[in-house]
């Protein structure tokens, strides 16, 4: 095991012990949390903030490169953590989130986020929001620093109240003083605001639901607030996503003839500049200015980064060298951009976390992202392609078990959710958990995964439960084919859209799956559809035209739906199916599955049903992950045996 920072850390990630089944590592391994996540050095490049969970604890540590000694942190108990950032070398945010309903306040089931400051100097945590006025104490963006003067401020998006009416609303805390004061508010179409280096409120972006109408605004001392550019988009409206390369400009993603373009569009007089094509699915900001200096994306299967500043690009190279064939990205840097904190991924040991001194040209291993993984605990991963029905082309990976011919084997189909969405090359948890337990597992970037062609992508429209179905059986007997595996061992197994995809292999593209199981799956797209429009409260959102481009339905009403939805196909189920969901799902409602169960019983099918309590959609909490993980190998095992 490469070292985990720290003796205190050390300590707190001790092994959990117990092999499981054929000397493979126990599920828990696989399924928990991470060991060792959200991995952020502080900007003087003096401190290290990480989380740390293992059954015992769940919390973030702070400690010193220098001597390794335990600075301090905070305890997340049952808390989901969802972004670690350091605001200043002596003040770390920490935001959370939790499910519910909001005392006072129309509105559904539904994720609040909450944010708190934790000062190094007194060890002790403040809460955001604490002293806003007419405002729910919840943040509804992620949390953006400047420095001004010297000092720290902290700007954030929370909700405040106009005529009893909820409103995007742009606050900032200063985090000498802790004083908190409102500083621009929205109306009913604001989506967001764009800070500039200085602090000053730069861009909002305002969207009209009914009309899929969406407005750039720009701010300038000169000229005030004016209206840059309004366009039409009924479905994906354009992104804000930051400053542009010269500081001086707000960057928009949008979608133009159905490519993804990028504009950077002046702050001074709202010129907008010429496109910019292949913007990038992640983008690299400079930790002083903020401004767009290089972005993150896959090349095919590669992950490939690209920093604008040649120094900056072969700095990278050389990191990149020094863990020849792994997969390396990066986490955060300090200020002056020389110590980076970088996520390799060995496909022998698994991700580690490293720190990387350019100045000294020195790394060190910080520690393993699942701790107690061993090299003969991680199965291997080859990309994948084969011809769907139709001739498309479609992409994926194989995981193929540890110590097993790859002949004849038993395999898990493992569709991604989303739908536009795609698998990556790496380690997966998900998949690596059930290579363990003796299985080949395919996760194939079905037509309409994200992250492809736009042709592809929009191949994807109007094929839920049709092309994008066949699609993954397509692979199983493409894999038959090659004498891979046992076409009369496959189970289809997915969350999500792959939850949907499991659902349908037991009732629309029959015939291929031995067993069925889905997470979080979408069962009856009619009465999904009419609880989004319930909790939207009218019919005409960017939601409900998203769903309707990739069902291939006109509205909720559309006899269109029930043709590819699995609970009103119950009957035509032939094999066993096992439905987990969690009870705090705001995605895919928890009744979805309740209404699947009801059906296959009503129809005399075999179905089991998991409930995962406290569980969200995204299965953030690590003991229903791992609940859900051993009831689905369970079933899988029992339905379909690896030997």
């Amino acid at each position: 095991m490469r070292w985990i920072w720290g003796c205190a850390v050390f300590a707190a990630a001790s092994v959990l012990g117990g092999l499981g089944a054929a000397g493979a590592a126990p599920l828990e391994v696989y399924g928990r949390l991470p060991t060792l996540d959200h991995v952020e050095i502080s900007p003087d490049g003096a401190n290290l903030a990480f989380v740390i969970t293992t059954p015992e604890a769940h919390r973030v540590v702070i400690e010193s490169i220098a001597d390794r000694k335990l600075l301090g942190g905070v305890n997340l108990g049952d808390a989901k953590l969802r972004w670690l950032d350091w605001a200043d070398s002596q003040h770390l945010l920490v935001t959370t989130s939790m499910t519910g309903l909001a005392a006072g306040v129309e509105s559904s089931r539904q994720e609040w986020y909450l944010a708190q400051v934790f000062d190094l100097a007194s060890k002790r945590s403040r809460a955001l929001m604490e002293g806003a006025e007419n405002a729910m104490n919840v943040v509804t963006s992620r949390p953006a620093v400047r420095r001004i003067d010297g000092r720290a401020y902290v700007y954030f998006q929370g909700i405040s109240f106009v005529d009893n009416q909820g409103v995007q609303t742009l606050f900032r805390t200063d985090l000498g003083t802790g004083v908190e004061k409102t500083v621009q508010t929205g109306d009913q179409r604001t989506r967001n605001y764009l800070v500039d280096a200085k602090g000053q409120v730069a861009a909002e972006a305002r969207y009209a639901e009914a009309s899929g109408r969406w407005t750039l605004r720009v701010h300038s001392t000169a000229t005030g607030w004016m209206d840059s550019r309004t366009i039409v988009a009924p479905i994906s409206p354009p992104v804000i996503e930051g400053l542009g390369r010269d500081g001086r400009s707000v960057l928009v993603a949008l979608s133009e003839d159905d490519r993804w373009m990028a504009h950077e569009v002046s702050l001074a007089d709202g010129a907008w500049g010429p496109a910019i094509d292949d913007p990038y699915s992640g983008l690299i900001k400079d930790p002083a200015t903020h401004a767009w200096i290089g972005g993150e994306d896959l090349d095919g299967d590669d992950l490939r980064y690209d920093f604008f500043d040649p120094a900056t690009a072969k700095l990278w190279a050389a990191t990149t060298r020094a863990y020849a064939g792994q997969r390396v990205s990066f986490a955060s840097w300090s200020a002056d951009r020389q110590r980076w904190v970088v996520l390799v991924d060995s496909p022998t040991e698994g991700p580690a976390y490293a720190l990387v001194d350019l100045a000294t040209r020195h790394a060190d291993w910080i520690g393993d992202e699942y701790a107690n993984l061993k090299p003969a605990d991680i199965s291997p991963v080859t990309p994948v392609r084969y011809k769907a029905a139709d001739g498309l082309e479609i992409t994926g990976y194989l995981t193929l078990p540890q110590g097993r011919p790859a002949k004849n084997l038993p395999l898990v189909v493992l569709p991604h959710g989303g739908p536009a969405s795609r698998d990556e090359p790496g380690f997966d948890w998900w998949a690596q958990a059930v290579a363990s337990r003796g299985y080949a597992v395919l996760q194939p970037n079905f037509r309409g995964s994200s992250g492809f062609t736009t042709p592809f992508l929009a191949a994807g429209y109007g094929e839920w439960g049709r092309k994008m179905q066949t699609d993954l059986s397509d692979g199983a007997r493409w894999l038959a084919g090659r004498g891979t595996i046992d076409p009369k061992r496959v189970c289809i197994f997915g969350a999500s859209y792959g939850g949907y995809a499991a659902l349908a292999g037991a009732t629309i593209d029959t015939g291929v799956y031995r067993c069925a199981v889905s997470v979080a799956g979408p069962a009856d797209l009619r009465r999904m559809l009419r609880d989004e429009q319930s909790d939207q409260q009218w019919s005409n959102n960017e939601t409900l035209r998203y769903w309707d481009r990739f069902m291939g339905a006109k509205g909720v009403n559309d006899p269109a739906l029930d043709a590819i939805s699995p609970a009103q196909l119950a009957a035509k189920a032939t094999i066993p199916i096992l439905l987990i969901h969690g009870k705090d799902d705001t995605v895919v409602p928890y009744a979805q599955s309740q209404i699947m169960a009801d059906a296959l019983k009503r129809a005399g099918k075999p179905v089991t049903f998991v409930t995962l309590k406290g569980e969200d959609h995204w299965l953030s909490r690590g003991e229903t992950r791992l609940q859900m993980l051993t009831a689905a190998m369970a079933f899988i095992e029992a339905n379909n045996p690896p030997n």
